[in-house]
């Protein structure tokens, strides 16, 4: 079967891009993952599924990288589909240290690079790409309330989901015939929460906060926020709000 959904997803290894990842398994749908590591589970679930499924191993925080593969993928989309989707959903938290401890050039600039560059990059080759298609096609970048607050000891974090929701804001102000939207996800159970947890209170004083809500139970599965996002994804008036929150829908 031909494919009428294409879709590019990148951090797909793990927590909530892997969960989105797999609620997009289907026949008709050819599915792109950008990750550091192949995912074995995923390859297994399209075969079930019979999806079709290209696994692109990469470190997005090096933006050569980055720039090579947007080339790659964007050369190698199917043309006939009714539907296009880049989900920019890869990022970190590090480093985590207060404004006056933030000392290490490398690590902030991998951060910015992952974070932003790598959401620039991809999203400017996707627009290249789906533009003479005329088809349905949208982009979603995962953001955080963090861009919209103020947060101890995520300084480096915050600038670089501020910078994601007003690049978003440009790309939309600038109509390409895509829609576009920067989504908060919520407070997800991932790997990215449990670095959150090991951090020292000197450095997050909100540490003990974020342990609160694991020990209650208060985050969400990948899995269920996955699906209210592909839900989000697939709406009619997608786009209509370009800084969004998962958290304001069912």
């Amino acid at each position: 079967m031909d494919a009428t959904t294409v879709a590019i997803i990148t951090g797909s290894s793990r927590g909530l891009g892997h969960a989105l990842a797999r609620g997009l398994l289907a026949p008709d749908t050819c599915l792109f993952t950008v990750a550091r590591s192949h995912d074995a589970e995923l390859a297994s679930l399209a075969a079930d599924a019979g999806a079709q499924v290209q696994q692109i191993q990469c470190d997005l925080a090096n933006p050569a990288a980055a720039e090579r593969v947007a080339t790659q993928i964007v050369s190698s989309l199917p043309t006939g589909a009714r539907r296009y989707l880049l989900i920019n959903n890869a990022g970190t938290v590090e480093p985590i240290a207060q404004a006056d401890n933030l000392t290490k050039g490398a690590a902030i600039t991998a951060a910015f690079s992952l974070n932003v560059t790598s959401v620039i990059l991809l999203s400017s080759a996707f627009v290249q790409a789906v533009k003479p298609l005329q088809a349905d096609s949208r982009i979603l970048n995962i953001s955080s309330g963090a861009g919209r607050n103020p947060t101890p000891g995520w300084s480096v974090y915050c600038a670089t989901k501020a910078a994601v929701d007003h690049y978003t804001r440009v790309l939309a102000s600038e109509n390409h015939g895509v829609r576009v939207v920067s989504l908060a996800p919520g407070v997800v159970d991932t790997s990215m929460q449990a670095a959150i947890r090991s951090s020292a209170s000197a450095d997050f004083p909100n540490v003990a906060r974020f342990t609160q809500l694991h020990e209650q139970g208060q985050l969400s599965s990948p899995a269920d926020t996955a699906g209210r996002i592909l839900r989000y994804l697939a709406r009619d008036d997608f786009g209509t709000t370009v800084l969004d929150d998962i958290r304001n829908y069912d």
